[in-house]
């Protein structure tokens, strides 16, 4: 049986005792439902409920203030190769704009083209 590696330390030598999933090397220990919902819940949505991946190419869906500029990235403005991040607050999506620059944005306003 393919066991998976350790969500702490990644570790691939993993064995079950019990009901549990153990790491040797960091004594770690979860159940296999737990697994599932961390990596459900890690998948990062657009805003019509598309997974994103990195490399993806997205499309704003609403115009966005740019916080120092008196311009604002407008609606259909295509975003290529972006890298989903842990960002701040809810900005989980870092990501270069033509005209712009490197910003991070909310998955909330971008679909998946």
């Amino acid at each position: 049986m393919n066991l998976p590696p350790c969500p702490s330390c990644a570790c691939e030598y993993t064995y079950e005792m019990g009901e549990l999933i153990v790491c040797p090397e960091c004594a770690y220990e979860w159940s296999p439902a737990e697994a599932e919902a961390a990596e459900a819940e890690a998948q990062i949505k657009d805003a019509y409920g598309t997974v994103l991946n990195n490399g993806d190419t997205v499309t704003i869906i609403k115009d966005l203030k740019v916080k120092g500029q008196a311009l604002s990235i407008k609606v259909g403005t295509k975003v290529r190769n972006i890298r989903l991040v842990d960002g701040v607050g809810d900005h989980d999506i870092d990501c270069k704009v033509d005209g712009f620059g490197p910003m991070q944005l909310k998955s909330s306003v971008v679909k998946k083209a």
